[in-house]
C-alpha cells in the first residue's frame, strides 16, 4: 500500500508545478486589499504547457495491476505484534523445517570393569560441531532426550509412575540444593544482575559434589565420580560469570545420560525422571534465577524461545499431545494457566515467563506467541526437537563448554 501511494506522488507533483503562476488567494484580514495598478492577470499559465490553473487538475490513473509479483508477495499482516527491534539476520528456520525429526534411541550401557576418565572440552569450531553431530555419541544422547519426551507423552506431572530408590535419592539431592538457597541469602549490592552470593552457593555445591554422588552410586561405580562430577557441577550455572543457560541445562541432561549409560538409571525410570527429577531441577533453577539474579547465558533476547531453558518446553509439549481440550493457543487463556500449570511443564514455563517479564506476551516472547498458532501439540513437540538440535547442539558458543570423556566420547 505504501508503494502504491508513493507511485502517485510524481503525477501529483508534475500537475501542481506545471503552472508557473498561481492565482493569489484573497486575504481574510480586516485590512483593505491593495489595488493592482497593472493589467489583470492572464487566465492561462505562462509556461509552454497551457493548462487552466483554475480548472480541474487531472491525475494519471492508478495502476490496475497489483504492484506485488508472484515472486515477491505482500508481507503477512500481523496486527498483534509490533516489536521494537528487527528480527535477527541469517536465521536457519528453513533448515530446521526441512530437517528430519530426531528419533528415540536405546541408551548404550557400558560393560564393567570400565576405565573412567576426567572429561574435557573438544569443540572449538563449526567443523568440530559437524563432527560431533554426525557421531554416534551425539545421536545416542539426542535419542535419550527424545526417549524422555516420549515417556511423558499424554501424562500429567502428578500421574502415577515407577519411582526407584535411586530416583528418590536424586530428588533428595535437588531438594538439598534448594534448601541451600534459604541458608545463603543474596548479598546487598547495587548491581541488578549477578548477585555475588551465588558464588558461595556454587562453592558449597562443588565442595559437597562427591559426597552427593556417593548417595546414588553403587560400590562398583564409585570410580566414575572423576567423570560424572564435572557434568553435575556445571549443570547449575557458572560461578565466574554468574549466569545460566541452555548449555548448563544440557549438562544436566548429559549427567542423567551418563547415569543411564552406567545402568544407574533404567528405561523404566524415564517417566519419573521427567515428572520428579527434571521438574524439581527446573524449580531449583527458577529459585536460583530469582534469588541470585543469574544472567541469561547466550540468550537470543526477545527472539529466543526462553532466556534460560529449552528442555521443559519439549517435555511439556509432549505432555499435552492428544489432550482433548487444551491446544497450543490455550497458553493465552489465563484460567487454563492458573488451574493447570502445576500439571503441565509447558504451561508452567509460560506462567513463569509472564511473571518475570512485563508487557505484551507477543512482544517479549514472539517465538512462543508464533508457536501458539500451531494446530496441535504433536507438531509443536517435533518442531521443538528439531529446533533443540539446531539451536543448542549445533551452536559453537553453547557446545564449546560441553565435556567429553569415556561415557560421551569424542570420536
Amino acid at each position: 500500500m505504501q508503494q502504491l501511494f508513493l507511485s502517485f506522488l510524481p503525477a501529483v507533483s508534475d500537475s501542481l508545478h506545471s503552472c508557473t503562476k498561481m492565482e493569489k488567494p484573497q486575504d481574510h484580514n480586516d485590512q483593505e486589499p491593495s489595488k493592482s495598478p497593472t493589467t489583470p492577470a492572464s487566465p492561462t499559465c505562462a509556461s509552454s504547457t497551457s493548462v487552466k490553473c483554475a480548472g480541474s487538475t487531472s491525475f494519471h490513473p492508478p495502476p490496475t495491476q497489483s504492484p506485488w509479483s508472484e515472486i515477491s508477495p505482500p508481507p503477512t499482516y500481523r496486527p498483534i505484534r509490533s516489536p521494537a527491534i528487527n528480527p535477527p539476520p541469517n536465521t536457519n528456520s528453513q533448515a530446521i523445517i526441512l530437517a528430519p525429526v530426531p528419533q528415540s534411541q536405546k541408551v548404550l550401557t557400558i560393560s564393567l570393569p570400565h576405565t573412567f576418565q576426567s572429561p574435557s572440552k573438544k569443540i572449538h569450531s563449526p567443523d568440530d560441531i559437524r563432527q560431533f553431530i554426525n557421531s554416534d555419541s551425539s545421536k545416542n544422547f539426542l535419542g535419550f532426550i527424545v526417549s524422555l519426551s516420549e515417556s511423558i507423552r499424554s501424562h500429567k506431572t502428578s500421574d502415577s509412575f515407577h519411582e526407584s530408590t535411586t530416583l528418590k535419592k536424586i530428588v533428595s539431592i535437588i531438594e538439598t540444593l534448594i534448601q541451600w538457597t534459604e541458608e545463603i541469602p543474596p548479598a546487598q549490592q547495587s548491581s541488578r544482575y549477578g548477585n555475588i552470593s551465588y558464588r558461595t552457593w556454587h562453592n558449597r555445591l562443588v565442595e559437597n559434589s562427591e559426597s552427593l554422588m556417593l548417595q546414588i552410586l553403587p560400590e562398583l561405580l564409585k570410580s566414575s565420580m572423576v567423570e560424572i562430577v564435572p557434568y553435575f557441577t556445571d549443570s547449575f550455572g557458572n560461578s565466574s560469570r554468574i549466569d545460566y543457560g541452555t548449555g548448563h541445562e544440557t549438562n544436566f541432561a548429559a549427567w542423567l545420560y551418563c547415569l543411564a549409560r552406567m545402568g544407574v538409571i533404567e528405561e523404566v525410570d524415564y517417566q519419573a525422571l521427567v515428572s520428579r527429577v527434571f521438574v524439581n531441577y527446573i524449580e531449583l533453577m527458577r529459585k536460583l534465577q530469582l534469588v541470585y539474579n543469574l544472567e541469561p547465558a547466550g540468550s537470543h533476547g526477545v527472539w529466543g524461545l526462553d532466556d534460560y531453558h529449552f528442555l521443559p518446553f519439549i517435555f511439556g509439549s509432549s505432555q499435552l499431545i492428544n489432550h482433548k481440550f487444551m491446544k497450543p493457543k490455550s497458553i493465552h487463556n489465563e484460567d487454563i494457566l492458573e488451574n493447570f500449570s502445576n500439571e503441565y511443564m509447558y504451561l508452567s514455563c509460560i506462567v513463569f515467563i509472564k511473571k518475570v517479564k512485563k508487557g505484551l506476551f507477543a512482544e517479549h516472547s514472539p517465538l512462543l506467541d508464533d508457536i501458539s498458532g500451531v494446530p496441535n501439540w504433536n507438531k509443536v513437540n517435533s518442531g521443538l526437537l528439531k529446533m533443540y538440535r539446531a539451536e543448542v547442539l549445533e551452536k559453537v558458543p553453547i557446545m564449546q563448554h560441553f565435556l567429553f570423556g569415556s561415557l560421551i566420547q569424542w570420536e
